[in-house]
């Protein structure tokens, strides 16, 4: 391969990531600034200009050019508002910290609208801190009021400019970096998935199964990403022509984790009675190579490459037949589980030929349901009602509104009280650090003074080393690149590179060596305020809030149960009412998972229930999986009087148990451990005659699994109950 060549393919590779575009978006803004404070030569317009631009793009929502300039406007529209009234305010201590934490509350608040907002309102609050920052450079460098509120929107203005050209002109970008994203998860999914057949004896099943509900969660929060920002394009009906291919590619997606997420049987009884034969092999193989296929399809769609499937063929092949072989042996007591294996089977052969329809999704029929949820506010009239909703202590939005009111009016007073001077970045830090749980907090607190020091450090080797302007300005330029691409995964490294940022822009105008013990100081100050506002405002422990959480989980469950079987009578169809109950379930497995793990990062008498609140995830994760197969192969049932009537029996049954189970939960209410009823039921279920359809005994054969789920979770449920603290923590608003 040629140099040139080479070039070019690492131009490609670099391009088809996610990070690359927004960094090269970033680049552009930050050197755009910085060429014009060198061309007027006023570096001191620099800093304002940065932190305008840093701004609009921590409030940057995802959206289509339209919409993107639209949320450029309103995100302006509060710059400037905020950034006038600190500028007003900021003379007079006591009118300003009443306006401080007016505007922290309200701007809180408007996040339970919805995610945009709550991304607008949070940019608001950043450039508030920032106005402050401004006027400290005023003092300073001198200047008129309106100079730095004009700065900072001209840098958000400069940013949001390009922002949006960058959104006409690479418009399906998200979707192709958000839709990968979503196959590598499944590709990891399906991975974890597969070691779960491999036939090994005394093996930890349950740390795996913990391992793949995790896992779940990420596929899940991947599901939601994607379909989100395929409903902002979908609103423009030439944009929506060229996103219906990746619409497609989002429902095979989600068949894919429907089939992949699918229990047939007790995996250890599978690996018991079939130790000696290759067959969970096979399974396992396949599984593994469909995973592979998923991360290459999700390397495909992000350079923009044809997908072929071609890798599972041979697997397929062998894994059929070592059925036919163990069919062959005739043995009676294999009977029942050669049908499960037989279902397994067929639901790894669709999820294969889902892979294969990937490689042209256009040749799909249209005759689905295509339509998707919008959970946004429609009117002014909900997303008020949603705000009001909100106002009350049981609410999550609520009671961090308070706590981050009361966190910045404390860090306003502690400047004053320590040192005016440069006492904005404890508001700063106490802004950035300050989480909506405790556990988020105290990984963000300790992620913030460690790379703060380092920041410091290094910026005081590059001053020292390097003096000349120019190339302190080029390395403030990187920092801020540094900054935005790692903020999200690695926010330790991404705090070190604005410290940097920062001290070097300040070194231009005045002594950065100045800036270093002040910065370190209230970096350490802010972080023990928002620390302590976590723990002792309004504090959201995990523990206190588990019962309501696995109680979403089942009764989220009852009505999938209640989805899918209603399509036994109907026959399949993947409309809108059947998704949206599908992913109401994964949604509330996925945030028990997220719950459990803040759980871990708590103090000690908080988290006492963790182990068992982890069992019941791998319990519930295990009946979400019985679930699925069901969906995976569900149509119309052929008539069977008798066993028709027992299906439903049964189903009924199940629906009314997990709905009872989780009505204990949230009221603490008695939970009853043994039901004569369900083990009646189990067992009229699992016994089967010869001439009973297969998909009459798929269905029993699944409902008799899920039953044997719910005694364990009954338990466990009393056992919760049991731990719980007297003190108790309402059901939560739904979110919006």
């Amino acid at each position: 391969m040629s140099k040139k060549a080479a070039l070019g393919k690492t131009f490609r590779d670099l391009w088809a990531r996610e990070k690359f575009a927004y960094g090269l978006r970033v680049l552009l803004a930050l050197s755009g600034a910085m060429a014009l404070g060198w061309y007027l030569d006023q570096l001191a317009l620099v800093i304002s200009l940065f932190l305008g631009i840093i701004a609009c793009a921590l409030a940057e929502t995802d959206d289509n050019w339209r919409g993107r300039l639209q949320a450029l406007t309103v995100t302006l529209v509060c710059f400037a508002i905020a950034s006038f009234s600190v500028q007003l305010l900021f003379p007079y201590p006591w009118l300003f910290v009443t306006g401080l934490a007016l505007a922290t509350f309200g701007l809180t608040m408007l996040g339970a609208v919805g995610e945009r907002y709550n991304t607008i309102a949070y940019g608001t609050l950043i450039l508030s801190v920032y106005t402050m920052i401004g006027v400290e450079a005023r003092a300073i460098t001198g200047g008129h009021f309106w100079r730095e509120p004009l700065l900072l929107l001209g840098g958000a203005a400069w940013y949001g400019l390009l922002s949006v050209i960058w959104s006409a002109v690479f418009a399906h970008k998200p979707i192709q970096h958000a839709l990968a994203q979503l196959f590598v998860e499944l590709g990891t999914y399906l991975r974890l998935k597969s070691d779960l057949f491999e036939p090994l004896r005394q093996v930890d099943i349950e740390s795996r199964r913990l391992a793949l509900a995790r896992q779940n969660g990420k596929v899940v929060s991947a599901l939601n990403k994607t379909k989100e920002i395929i409903l902002n394009r979908l609103g423009n009906s030439r944009d929506g022509t060229k996103v219906k291919r990746y619409l497609r590619l989002y429902f095979i997606a989600q068949d894919i984790h429907e089939r992949a997420s699918s229990s047939h049987y007790n995996y250890q009884q599978l690996a018991e009675t079939f130790f000696h034969s290759d067959i969970l092999f096979r399974a396992q193989r396949l599984l593994a190579q469909q995973g592979r296929a998923c991360r290459m399809l999700a390397e495909a769609i992000q350079r923009r490459q044809p997908f072929e499937h071609n890798q599972s063929g041979q697997a397929l092949v062998d894994l059929q037949a070592s059925l036919a072989y163990l069919r062959e042996q005739n043995n009676p007591t294999w009977r029942r589980l050669l049908r499960s294996l037989d279902a397994l089977a067929n639901n790894l052969n669709t999820l294969d030929q889902n892979l294969a329809n990937a490689s042209n999704p256009d040749a799909l029929s249209d005759e689905q349901d295509n339509s998707l949820l919008d959970r946004s506010p429609q009117s002014f009239k909900e997303a008020f009602d949603r705000i009001r909703l909100n106002l009350t202590p049981t609410s999550l939005v609520f009671r961090h509104g308070i706590r981050l009111t009361v966190a910045l009016t404390a860090g306003y007073g502690v400047l004053h009280w320590i040192h005016p001077t440069h006492g904005y970045w404890i508001l700063l830090t106490t802004l950035f650090v300050c989480r909506p749980n405790y556990g988020a907090t105290r990984v963000r607190l300790k992620q913030r003074i460690i790379g703060t020091i380092i920041g410091l450090v290094v910026g005081w080797a590059l001053i020292t080393l390097f003096p000349a302007p120019i190339l302190q300005c080029l390395f403030a330029v990187a920092a801020g690149v540094v900054f935005f691409v790692n903020r999200v995964d690695r926010y330790t490294l991404a705090t070190a590179a604005i410290t940097l940022m920062v001290l070097l822009c300040f070194n231009q105008i005045s002594d950065g060596f100045g800036l270093i013990w002040p910065r370190l100081v209230d970096t350490v100050l802010g972080t023990v305020i928002a620390g302590l506002a976590v723990f002792l405002i309004l504090p959201d422990w995990q523990g206190r809030r588990l019962t309501v959480m696995l109680a979403n989980t089942l009764s989220s469950n009852a009505r999938y149960l209640q989805a899918v079987m209603a399509q036994y009578d109907s026959g399949k169809r993947d409309d809108l009412n059947y998704r949206l109950a599908r992913r109401n379930a994964h949604n509330a497995d996925a945030a028990l998972s997220n719950s459990l793990s803040n759980m871990l990062m708590e103090p000690g008498h908080f988290r006492r229930d963790a182990d068992a609140g982890f069992r019941f995830l791998v319990l519930s994760h295990t009946l979400l999986g019985y679930l699925s197969a069901l969906g995976a192969h569900r149509d119309a049932l052929p008539d069977d009087a008798t066993s028709d009537e027992l299906i439903d029996r049964a189903s009924a049954f199940i629906q009314k148990t997990l709905e009872e189970v989780a009505s204990g939960l949230r009221n603490e209410s008695t939970i009853a451990v043994h039901s004569d009823t369900e083990e009646t039921l189990t067992n009229e279920l699992e016994q089967m005659p010869d001439d009973l359809p297969e998909s009459h005994r798929l269905v029993r054969t699944q409902l008799a699994l899920i039953l044997r789920q719910l005694g364990p979770l009954r338990t466990l449920g009393v056992l919760l109950q049991k731990k719980q603290p007297s003190i108790r923590v309402p059901k939560n608003l739904p979110s919006p």
